[in-house]
């Protein structure tokens, strides 16, 4: 090989291990493989014995940008405190999962809207299958938030989300 060829083919080298490594850390493409599950009981009020929650809105999920079923529903405690429900909940796991309630409405044809208005971050998803309880904050106006998303922030779409419907 000729000694002049050899910086451009280290440099050729450089560049696509660099490429390659900044495209491992976004994409994290081995979480297509794994699988998270989560499976805590149903909220109850704190110093509370066998006192059902009340059951404020219900959906279900429908899939976004990833194949995302299960469903959501808001309890209201004896303490008066609200907890967001996901209850079967089944979707890919992804980087930067997170679960919000958006004041947008659910589109069937994906969920690219639920950033253009409000939300409230209820942290990070805590699984990507399985039962699992959200603490929703004191305060949150449950009539203008009527929707639920497991949102991915890294690259700002949604895996899935449910419309919350009052119980009447």
């Amino acid at each position: 090989m000729c000694r002049t060829k050899r910086p451009v083919l280290w440099i050729t080298t450089a560049v696509i291990v660099v490429v390659a490594a900044v495209g491992l850390y976004l994409f994290q493409p081995w979480r297509l493989f794994t699988t998270n599950h989560v499976d805590e009981a149903p909220p109850a009020a704190s110093g509370q014995q066998a006192v059902p929650a009340a059951q404020l809105a219900t959906g279900a999920f429908i899939s976004h940008e990833h194949e995302t079923n299960g469903s959501a529903e808001v309890l209201q405690l004896a303490d008066e405190k609200a907890t967001l429900r996901l209850t079967d909940l089944r979707t890919s796991d992804g980087p930067a999962l997170h679960v919000w309630l958006s004041d947008q409405p659910v589109r069937q044809d994906g969920g690219g809207n639920l950033d253009d208005g409000r939300h409230v971050d209820l942290g990070s998803l805590k699984g990507n299958e399985g039962n699992q309880n959200y603490a929703i904050p004191p305060g949150t106006d449950l009539d203008t938030f009527s929707t639920v998303t497991v949102w991915c922030e890294r690259f700002s779409v949604s895996f899935g989300a449910a419309e919350l419907k009052p119980r009447v």
